[in-house]
């Protein structure tokens, strides 16, 4: 049995490179740069007003003063206007400053009659209201580095370089095989002794939130009967770079995933790791390209946690991420209630955040199999074997979708 950082640095480092592919900018949602991109266009692009209003010069500005309007500036092209001694010209928000002019009358600080504008008590600084130009981003900054995540804001930052298309990395395909006779697919009528498949479709929901753009995950079932299951996971195999398998890894007589990967080429890199949940574990590689190959207990807490801990940072850097983009990021949240782990192994509690109040709450049963708990939560909080922790304390949780 390795402990849980060493199973997940084994994990990562099996993680082959990303393939780099070049996909267009409104495709490039979820996915992870495979460049460096510096700035070509400064933003603001120019001197522009932050009001509706007038531009003026500061030094004729002061309160009471009124000045003579000559001009309109509109956002859009420059309408080549010099601004005056004495002279106000009217502009609207994200509009050019017209040359001459240092700073921008609020339109709420003023009163219009026909040509005059007067100044109301403000008195305007040089700068005041004004954009200037590359003070939010200048040329030849890094607006992009490589293992980058592609969120909608970033994604907006290159839109406003002109960047149509980008290089990112390839998506993996992703098989889940769930097993056990006592699975029943959703729909049909249970039989004695029998459950609908859970882990399946939630393992395979959990894979596809990470793919982004409808990537491929397929979803496979496998009887406890050994040809079944060896024909399942070389199929799997064939169509698939990612494989998890969701049961059968433990040391029952029907636990019969170990053996039937080793009959299909997938060599052992460990099992068991020292977690709660998710103590029988499986890593192991095989297949064209060594693909990555994991285990998950049946339980569906621990096929959850197991997921969540070294299934997700795996899939994040196949398809490019850097290591602090691949693994989970802790948030500090109060405790609202004690919690203790009398165990010898590290334990993920369940919980829900109450992001309004800061609070993180543990809810429902902490056993490995409580679905309608796990179903609640929306955040983990580790706890090393024996730790104990007061309510009312700050502790790191891990937040999962």
């Amino acid at each position: 049995m390795i402990e849980e950082a060493e199973a997940r640095d084994r994990i990562l480092a099996a993680v082959p490179a990303p393939v780099p592919e070049a996909v267009a900018l409104e495709a490039a949602l979820g996915r992870y740069s495979m460049e460096e991109i510096l700035a070509g266009v400064a933003i603001p692009a120019f001197d522009n007003s932050a009001m509706d209003g007038y531009a003026v010069r500061a030094e004729d500005a002061t309160a009471g003063a009124e000045l003579r309007v000559t001009g309109e500036q509109p956002a859009g092209a420059c309408a080549g206007l010099v601004l005056g001694f004495g002279e106000a010209i009217r502009i609207f928000t994200g509009a050019p400053m017209p040359e001459g002019a240092d700073a921008v009358v609020m339109q709420e600080d003023t009163e219009r009659d026909g040509n005059l504008v007067r100044v109301i008590e403000a008195v305007a600084e040089p700068g005041e209201f004004v954009r200037r130009r590359g003070s939010d981003l200048c040329e030849g900054q890094r607006v992009l580095s490589v293992g980058d995540r592609l969120s909608a804001q970033r994604i907006g930052l290159l839109a406003s370089q002109g960047i149509a298309e980008l290089t990112v990395g390839q998506l993996p395909r992703v098989a889940v095989v769930s097993t056990g006779d006592e699975l029943v697919a959703a729909g049909r009528e249970l039989g004695d002794g029998q459950i609908y498949d859970s882990n399946g479709i939630m393992l395979a929901s959990m894979a596809q939130r990470l793919i982004p753009g409808g990537g491929t995950v397929r979803r496979y079932h496998a009887r406890d009967e050994m040809s079944d299951l060896r024909s399942v996971l070389a199929r799997a195999l064939e169509e698939c770079e990612v494989l998890v398998i969701a049961g059968g890894v433990s040391v029952g007589d029907r636990d019969l995933v170990r053996p039937a990967l080793a009959e299909s080429g997938v060599e052992t890199g460990f099992w068991k790791v020292r977690l709660k949940p998710g103590k029988p574990f499986l890593f192991g590689q095989g297949g064209a390209g060594r693909k990555l190959v994991f285990g998950l207990p049946g339980n569906p807490v621990s096929a959850f946690v197991t997921f969540e801990v070294f299934v997700v940072p795996a899939l994040r850097r196949w398809m490019g991420a850097r290591e602090d983009e691949a693994l989970p990021r802790p948030i500090r949240m109060e405790l609202a209630e004690a919690v203790e782990n009398p165990g010898d192994r590290p334990h993920y509690v369940r919980g829900i955040l109450d992001w309004q109040g800061g609070r993180f709450s543990p809810t429902g049963m902490q056993q490995s199999h409580a679905l309608n708990g796990l179903a609640r939560a929306d955040a983990l909080l580790r706890l090393a074997a024996g730790e104990s922790l007061a309510a009312g304390i700050e502790v790191s949780v891990f937040p999962v979708a």
